[in-house]
């Protein structure tokens, strides 16, 4: 709750109670009740002090004389405790609930900020992406609920708290109020010969003005018209009185939002349409659907898409006729208070036809059989009226927790006959067992009617779907469609995964998750780039294996003779090293087939100077030596290297004179 703005229901907002009793009060010995922040036709709020746990919240006091009504406050408990079932951040948190004497309350978080009406009325008409992720939170935080089994019964922007928090500036969306949803059960299925409808009539959808009956498409709905207000900056049926507001909601479609603000995308006026649509069958089946079709029209709004004629046809509902015949019952609608309060028609009685007085009699003969008539006639009338009104009822057998066959037996035992709906997930009731009734256990029934049984599908849990290989945009579409939530994204090297696209999840593929639950992805970024090494006067033989093992490719270009590059090594690389290189790129090498050889013609017997000038000529080094036994005779005895041997260039021959 949020001081001074968010109230139950359009009345009183911010006073400070001044005179109120309630104020000072300490309920059930913890709550210590201070200023009163919010007062509506059910409840009023007040800020207090949680005594035992030494903070602030927000306490909701149902006025004086509700809690006098046990079936009431019965109820009113019981939507607390379901509430409080509920854990999700776009929730106001239901803490508490208890009594205190005549007082009944709930202790709720306290959100201390503004509401979305405050934003409607300064910023409204706003862009769609705007209003699409003002209106995400909601609805997660509807889905959350739905999935539990709770319905909302009053969307609207009063309930959309948001809160700026002031560490990181960041601004958190809260739904509050779902202390007055109530548990989707035969509860919520009252029709509107005997319920009370909770709604405030900008938002009702036409079944519950119809027949009063609400299931998660009536929040739909609701999360609609707040989505038109956002966009258009108006509600889309208005009149003089609550009551033709809620004929509009039954007789006249939406308008698409374009109409006022020309320029918004057809596919955001099919997504408005699609949401309000007035047959119900027509709508997202709950909140976690309508959140994925607004992902899709943001991802179109981001992509700055103008028109989309497969997503307009895909949002577009089908041209139906909303049953306009259908029996309405009288309604009173009672604002600000935001009930709607159903009266029930009176049974029909028969009228008795009025007759001319008969003569007096003329013997008492007559009269006597008059009056046993008489008599008769009450008799038949009272048996009559009670047979109508009473007689012809049974009360539907208590048949939660059994088997479908068991439940079965004890409603023709009964003399009922069970009709099954669709099973539903639940976290509390085994599957196959029954989890609601419509009538709910004790309510009245004609004697052989039919109940309607839902059994339960057990705990609702997903599979992790492989999403490796998926881009980005792909594995979100595919976690929402398995009811997971998108978590955080990381990226990393991969040398198999295509840039772009999922390598791997966090949990793994396959692991059972709750609803909802959040799954990260780690998207790849592509080969790690290498930088290259240098291989200069390196064997080449290293460098084509480093390069392999690195997913490049090397070749050997050219080789040539080097005086100072050993044979088999690398004398040049192309590109040079230091360069960073991405998988599959290529380096060529220049190879040294080491020095150049030539063959060393013999020149023994030759004079000295003759062979030294045949050495000199082919590039050698010349070098002379006594031989052993010197004669002094000036011919080549012998020489090293011998003829015949190839040496590199400018290699020295030592010749031996005799």
């Amino acid at each position: 709750m949020q001081p001074g703005r968010q109230s139950d229901g359009h009345a009183q907002v911010g006073t400070d109670g001044a005179g109120d009793p309630m104020v000072g009060r300490l309920l059930d010995g913890r709550y210590r009740i201070g200023a009163r922040i919010a007062r509506g036709g059910m409840a009023s709020v007040y800020e207090a002090t949680d005594m035992r746990l030494d903070r602030t919240v927000a306490v909701k006091v149902m006025h004086a004389g509700l809690g006098d009504d046990d079936e009431f406050a019965a109820r009113f408990v019981r939507e607390a405790r379901a509430a409080a079932r509920l854990s999700h951040p776009n929730v106001v948190a239901v803490f508490d609930q208890g009594t205190d004497g005549d007082a009944v309350f709930l202790a709720m978080e306290l959100v201390d900020g503004h509401t979305l009406r405050d934003v409607i009325r300064k910023e409204a008409p706003m862009p769609p992406a705007k209003a699409l992720a003002l209106l995400e939170p909601v609805l997660s935080a509807l889905a959350a609920a739905h999935r539990a089994g709770l319905i909302h019964r009053d969307v609207k922007p009063e309930n959309v708290l948001i809160a700026t928090d002031p560490s990181s500036g960041t601004s958190r969306i809260k739904v509050a109020d779902f202390g007055l949803a109530r548990a989707v059960s035969a509860e919520t299925q009252h029709t509107a010969t005997g319920g009370v409808l909770i709604g405030t009539v900008s938002y009702l959808a036409p079944e519950l003005v119809v027949d009063g009956r609400a299931d998660a498409r009536a929040d739909v709905y609701a999360a609609g018209v707040v989505l038109y207000e956002l966009l258009t900056g108006a509600k889309p049926h208005e009149g003089e009185s609550p009551i033709q507001v809620a004929y509009k909601h039954v007789h006249e479609d939406v308008p698409p939002p374009s109409l006022l603000v020309p320029g918004i995308p057809a596919y955001v006026d099919a997504l408005v349409a699609r949401a309000t649509a007035r047959d119900r069958s027509q709508r997202p089946a709950d909140a976690a659907v309508l959140l994925h079709q607004v992902h899709r029209v943001s991802q179109a709004l981001g992509e700055g898409v103008v028109d989309d004629p497969d997503l307009t046809s895909d949002l577009t509902p089908l041209v139906t006729q909303f049953r306009d015949d259908t029996t309405e019952v009288p309604v009173e609608v009672v604002e600000p208070t935001t009930f709607l309060q159903t009266t029930p028609p009176p049974p029909p009685v028969p009228a008795q036809k009025r007759t001319t007085p008969p003569p007096r009699p003329r013997r008492r003969r007559r009269g006597l059989l008059a009056t046993i008539l008489a008599v008769l006639l009450v008799a038949g009338l009272g048996v009559g009226a009670w047979w109508f009104l009473d007689g012809r009822y049974t009360s539907t057998p208590g048949v939660l927790g059994m088997t479908k066959a068991a439940a079965e037996a004890e409603l023709a035992d009964a003399g009922l006959e069970a009709e099954w709906g669709d099973r539903a997930y639940s976290e509390t009731v085994p599957a196959g067992r029954v989890i609601s009734t419509d009538p709910e256990p004790g309510a009245q029934v004609v004697d052989g009617g039919t109940v309607t049984v839902v059994l339960s599908l057990g705990k609702e849990r997903y599979d992790v779907p492989r999403l490796r290989g998926m881009t980005e945009d792909e594995a979100q579409d595919a976690l929402a469609d398995t009811n997971l939530a998108f978590g955080t994204t990381t990226e990393s090297w991969s040398d198999v995964v295509p840039k772009g696209e999922v390598i791997t999840s966090d949990p793994k593929a396959g692991t059972t998750l709750k609803p909802d639950t959040a799954v990260d992805l780690v998207i790849s970024k592509g080969p790690k780039p290498v930088k290259l090494k240098d291989w200069v006067g390196k064997p080449v033989d290293n460098a084509l294996a480093w390069l392999e093992a690195k997913g490049l490719t090397g070749k050997v270009s050219d080789e040539e003779y080097s005086d100072t590059v050993p044979e088999g090594s690398v004398i040049s690389m192309d590109p040079p090293a230091g360069t960073t290189l991405t998988r599959g790129d290529e380096v060529s090498f220049v190879v040294s087939q080491g020095p150049e050889l030539i063959e060393v013609p013999s020149v023994r017997a030759q004079g000295v100077e003759a062979a030294t000038e045949t050495l000199q000529d082919l590039g050698f080094e010349v070098v002379t030596e006594e031989a052993p036994g010197y004669l002094g005779l000036g011919f080549v005895f012998s020489q090293s290297p011998g003829g015949g041997e190839r040496v590199p260039i400018g290699s020295t021959i030592t010749l031996s004179i005799i």
